[in-house]
Formats: structure tokens, C-alpha cells, sequence
């Protein structure tokens, strides 16, 4: 015989061998283990601007990975700087204002007035006296020394002099007094409105950095440098890392053999001989029609339950929405709250 049919021969027996220890050994394999197959599930994040602008520069691409708070992009902040300087001079001015009307008024301003007052005194106390003068020579003489029209000019000056004396005292009243108080509280609700303009621009300046608020890998970069965005339009998407599970969905007879805490092993069709371990962590308590996604014909038509093993994948192997076998432990024990 022929070396080469040897050779031929020896296959067939190892495969023979194979076949018949898996035939034999099938039914001991299904008693330990459930077969199921579903898809990696994944959460992920969608990030947008808070505020419209033109986009000035973004720092990470696809598949990049990211950490909770890193920078991701930039919009351009130069009319939202124009506007800060510009609040913030309009507040520096009422905050003089504010001071001033704390300080009062200068003495030297108090001092001008109370001079004032006494140039009036003086002023009516000479027109009181020349009134008074003229007064009693009209009436010694019958109106022959002084004629009527005198008395009532030098009346009229003492009058005059009278409304000076006490515009000049109510100044004074005024100045001694200070600010009123209506127009402090005025002067003091426009310096805080002019405050929380210039605290919303700064607001807006720092929402123009996109942060990520959770680690995770950059699974789509949904726009470009120079763009316009707003709020409704995403710019990344970012995929979460942890948690990451598989979603299967088991018959009613299995369901009653999966427990939660129960082990599972997740199988890859790219990478079979590299098995991901998993825990049940969700079994759901509401039946539900198989969806298209489960490929096995014998229970496509049926009810099912959804069932989620949890997996930690630090190396990132598992991809959403690929498809996976697997085995979930019977003899595997739930875990019990301490």
C-alpha cells in the first residue's frame, strides 16, 4: 500500500474518532451548558455644542479614546470676548458710581454750599435793610422823599433775596443727606444686571469647549473644522466602554435554568479560541416575540425572554452590535447579597 493512501486512511480515522466522541459526548455538553446567540450591546453618548457657533478646531478622531473631561473641540469665541470686554468696562464704570454714593458727598462740595447760605443771609439781611430804610422815609414824608415804585423794587429784592436764602438751604439739606435711597438701589440693580451679562458671555466662552463627560472610545466624528453647528446637531458620538453587555433571549424551558450571578462565556466567530467571561445581570420578567436578530429557526416564531450577561472588556475586543455565541454555565450558582 501506498504511502499517501496510509496517510488518507489515518485522516479518516481521527476524523471518524472526532465525530463519534462529539456524537457521544453531545448530549453531556447540553446537560452543563444553555447555547444562545445574540449581539454586544453598548451605550453611547451623542455630544453637541450648548451654544451655536462656527466650529474652530476638534483634537480627536474615530476610534480614538477619550477621557471623562478631556477637550474634544473648540468653537470660535472672538465676538463673546468683544462682548466680555465691553460688560466689563460698562461695570467697572457703575461700580464708580456705586463707591461714589457710598462715600458721599466731598467736603469741600458741602463746604461750597454752606458759603452759599451765608452769601444769601447776607443778601437778604442788606435788602431787608434797604426795604426797611426806604419803608420808613415814604412814610415820613407822605411819599415825598420816596416814591411808592421804590419801596415796592426794594420789597420785591428782599423777596428775591428770601427765595435764594432758602434754595441755597435746601441744597445744603441735600448734599449733608447724601444719595437717595431709591436712586442707590437703582444705581445697584443696574450694576448687578450689567454682572450677570458679563457671567452668561463668560458662560458661553467656556461652554464653547466640547468636554467628554464620560471615558469611552469616539465612535463617529459627525462634523468637520469650519462648520456651523447648534445645539441640535451632534458633533461626536462617543461609545461607552463599561458597562458593556450581550443581549440574548432564552425560551421559557431555559429560562428556568439561567440564574442571575450565573458565569457565561462569550464566543466570537472571528476568535473562538479567545472566550470573554461574562455574569448574568439581567433577566427580564416580560415575554416578548423573537427579533429578526436571532438567527436560530427552531425559535424564531417564539416567545422569548431578553437576557443580559455583562461582560468587562478592558481591551475593547467586543463591538456593538456583533454577533456572538453563548454558553451559559447551568451548574453555575447565583450570587447572593451579603
Amino acid at each position: 500500500m501506498k504511502k499517501s493512501h496510509v496517510a488518507v486512511l489515518i485522516g479518516l480515522v481521527l476524523l471518524g474518532s472526532a465525530v463519534a466522541y462529539w456524537w457521544l459526548n453531545r448530549d453531556k455538553d447540553d446537560a452543563q451548558h444553555i447555547v444562545l446567540y445574540g449581539n454586544v450591546d453598548i451605550r453611547q453618548v451623542s455630544l453637541a455644542f450648548e451654544t451655536a457657533g462656527r466650529i474652530e478646531n476638534m483634537t480627536v478622531q474615530e476610534g480614538d479614546r477619550v477621557k471623562k473631561g478631556q477637550v474634544l473641540a473648540h468653537l470660535n469665541t472672538e465676538s463673546l470676548s468683544i462682548q466680555a470686554q465691553q460688560a466689563d468696562a460698562q461695570l467697572q464704570v457703575q461700580q464708580q458710581t456705586l463707591n461714589e454714593q457710598a462715600a458721599g458727598n466731598r467736603p469741600e462740595e458741602i463746604a461750597q454750599a454752606k458759603a452759599q447760605v451765608g452769601s444769601a443771609k447776607a443778601q437778604l439781611e442788606n435788602a431787608d435793610k434797604q426795604y426797611q430804610r426806604l419803608a420808613v422815609l415814604n412814610n415820613s414824608s407822605l411819599g415825598q422823599a420816596v416814591s411808592k415804585q421804590e419801596v415796592d423794587a426794594a420789597k420785591s429784592t428782599m423777596k428775591t433775596a428770601e427765595a435764594a436764602l432758602r434754595e441755597s438751604e435746601a441744597n445744603l439739606q441735600l448734599l449733608l443727606k447724601g444719595v437717595r435711597k431709591e436712586d442707590r438701589e437703582a444705581a445697584k440693580a443696574q450694576y448687578d444686571s450689567t454682572k450677570a451679562s458679563l457671567d452668561l458671555i463668560k458662560y458661553q466662552i467656556a461652554q464653547s469647549e466640547l468636554r467628554s463627560p464620560v471615558d469611552g472610545v469616539v465612535r463617529a466624528r459627525l462634523q468637520e473644522v469650519g462648520d456651523m453647528t447648534t445645539s441640535s446637531k451632534s458633533v461626536y458620538t462617543i461609545a461607552l466602554t463599561d458597562p458593556k453587555w450581550v443581549r440574548v433571549y432564552a425560551s421559557e424551558t431555559e429560562l428556568g435554568q439561567i440564574k442571575m450571578g450565573s458565569t457565561a462565556t462569550i464566543l466570537r466567530d472571528s476568535q473562538p479560541d479567545q472566550p470573554i467571561t461574562g455574569k448574568i445581570g439581567y433577566i427580564s420578567s416580560v415575554a416578548e416575540f423573537t427579533p429578526k436578530t436571532v438567527q436560530t429557526e427552531d425559535i424564531r416564531t417564539t416567545l422569548v425572554y431578553e437576557v443580559r450577561i455583562y461582560v468587562n472588556d478592558p481591551n475593547d475586543q467586543l463591538k456593538m452590535g456583533q454577533p456572538v455565541t453563548v454558553n451559559i454555565d447551568k451548574s453555575s450558582k447565583a450570587k447572593t447579597s451579603e
